[in-house]
């Protein structure tokens, strides 16, 4: 791997110093490194060798690179994934965050970076979420790409919504809570979990519904295979609109009488791992405290 791009946020002094090593590491095993054109002057001031530095716009970052190094916590890669994945580019991420459950690396482990150039890894491809809103159930206004969940709520204020579950056209349930999480495996140790949802292994193949402090004693969550086509509908009556949000950052206004529909997606997030280290040593590690 020689073509690498870089995705951080430079205006955060510690995020961007730790950027300027990894620069630095990368020049040394002389690898391309591609950044966004928007973060040009920074770089430029920070990195005095400039050797192998390319900018390009942000939305093609992933077009022309073998790799994307993510630095920061798991928001960060959530996001990197909707860039990476549509192009099957993989990610690796340099944890600094608080958690980093999906980061494979740590500051001082820049060493790791050596073999991975040297094509020493493995990928472990992770489903997707395709989600769209359809309004009134008809007309498509919008689409997008989940790594962790697709969750529908009312927004800031906690106040209970009323949603109708359907899958493959035929009505399941209707849910007074606050809300509902549509997770994937991998998003199954994030918010669902939280709620009270199941950590699934991620070499499972389904797409799980987690509803949100249910007002009702007989609401637990569900696990459909990943072939099903689920849909919310917004039938609540007390509400004006309703809030669609992917991955804890893109949100969405949901009009009584809209529907969303899951499914998987036909992408996948590619993480690179170079430790040998399980799903369960890394979930007992990351959220027992032990990190």
């Amino acid at each position: 791997m020689r073509k690498i791009a870089l995705q951080t946020n430079f205006n955060i002094s510690e995020k961007a110093n730790c950027a300027v090593s990894v620069i630095e590491h990368l020049q040394k095993l002389g690898c391309e490194i591609y950044l966004s054109s928007q973060n040009r002057e920074r770089v430029q001031r920070l990195v005095h060798n400039r050797r192998g530095l390319r900018f390009v716009p942000y939305p093609v970052l992933c077009r022309d690179v073998d790799l994307l190094i993510v630095l920061g916590g798991d928001g960060s890669i959530l996001e990197a994934a909707r860039l990476a994945a549509p192009e099957g580019v993989p990610i690796v991420g340099i944890n600094l965050g608080r958690l980093g459950y999906m980061a494979e690396i740590e500051m001082d482990e820049l060493h790791l970076l050596d073999t991975i150039v040297r094509g020493k890894y493995h990928v472990d491809e992770r489903s997707m979420l395709k989600v769209e809103i359809l309004r009134g159930g008809k007309e498509i206004v919008a689409s997008a790409y989940a790594l962790n969940d697709a969750v529908i709520t009312n927004g800031s204020v906690a106040r209970l919504v009323d949603l109708e579950l359907r899958e493959g056209g035929t009505v399941l349930s209707s849910y007074r809570a606050d809300g509902l999480i549509f997770s994937t495996p991998t998003g199954s140790t994030a918010y669902s979990m939280s709620a009270g949802g199941p950590i699934i292994d991620p070499r499972q193949h389904c797409i799980c519904v987690t509803p949100i402090c249910s007002h009702s004693w007989g609401t637990r969550p569900l696990i459909f295979p990943d072939d099903a086509v689920l849909e919310a509908k917004n039938i609540c009556e007390r509400e004006k609109m309703l809030y669609l949000t992917i991955d804890g950052k893109a949100n969405y206004e949901l009009r009584r009488g809209d529907h969303v529909r899951i499914v998987r997606a036909d992408i996948t997030t590619k993480l690179l791992r170079v430790k040998e280290r399980s799903f369960y040593m890394t979930l007992r590690q990351k959220l027992s405290g032990g990190c």
